[in-house]
């Protein structure tokens, strides 16, 4: 692809939809050019969100990590796929309580926005990425599932990239839950799912056309862009190689090494 193909794919782009992990950080550790990134993005009039599956944090402290790192307030406003499991609970569940797996953050979080949680007979089961599990809640929440309680997700992902590599994220959480129940969740809210691209429209006001997904993960970050409506562009900074590429079903529409190489097609 030219150059100028290139800038024309990306001309019609107002607002970039920036994975975190792998993307536009390592663990604690920005990925070279990430800044310049956002700043290229100020001098040709575009915005940015941050649009995370990872449900083991609030997106506070998500906000304030960004913070830590020299991004500018105009950024920091942390869309995640607890907010989107958040929203559907309150839709289809009202009055109801649920059963969280999930970090104590996260409860302080999801109950702020006006879920209810118990551990005693719960309606429903929200199942987020808790790094606090143990064998205790596993069987809790297998319990739930498996008399029928209806199971939501936040999101599909495997493994979470770390500095020193990956560690088991909610898709190995979901596979012990489905070997054990023999079911799978009811409805994933998070990326590549629709839940998540339904809170991006609503909390940055931009339309489908208008933006674009930027990831490091071919079967959610660019599956999020090209199944719904956007540009999804792949950066080889975290899981996906271009090895990947050529195997993979889902097919970037661009792809470059990472946010910076970005910067001379804006």
């Amino acid at each position: 692809m030219t150059t100028e193909e290139i800038r024309a794919r990306l001309a019609p782009v107002r607002c970039f939809l920036l994975d975190m992990d792998g993307t536009f950080y390592l663990g604690d550790k920005l990925i070279e050019g990430s800044l310049d990134f956002l700043h290229a993005l100020e001098r040709t009039g575009r915005t940015a969100r941050f649009l995370t599956n990872n449900s083991s944090k609030s997106a506070c402290v998500y906000s304030q990590k960004l913070e830590r790192m020299g991004v500018d307030a105009r950024y920091r406003d942390v869309i995640s796929s607890a907010h989107a499991a958040a929203h559907y609970c309150l839709r289809e569940f009202p009055g109801q309580k649920g059963y969280l797996l999930g970090n104590p953050m996260l409860r302080e979080e999801l109950t702020g926005m006006g879920l209810e949680f118990t551990q005693d007979d719960a309606d429903y089961v929200l199942v987020a990425f808790d790094t606090t599990l143990d064998y205790n809640k596993m069987c809790t929440v297998c319990d739930y599932i498996r008399a029928g309680k209806p199971y939501i997700a936040t999101h599909p992902d495997f493994n979470c990239p770390t500095e020193t590599g990956f560690i088991p994220d909610m898709g190995a959480i979901m596979a012990f839950i489905e070997a054990s129940t023999g079911r799978k969740a009811d409805i994933i809210l998070g990326k590549p799912h629709r839940g998540i691209v339904e809170e991006a429209l609503m909390r940055t006001g931009f339309s489908l056309e208008e933006m674009a997904m930027v990831g490091d993960r071919l079967y959610t970050d660019v599956a999020t862009g090209v199944r719904h409506g956007m540009l999804g562009i792949l950066v080889l900074s975290g899981e996906a190689t271009l090895e990947d590429v050529e195997t993979s079903d889902v097919k970037p529409d661009l792809v470059f090494g990472c946010l910076a190489d970005m910067i001379p097609y804006l």
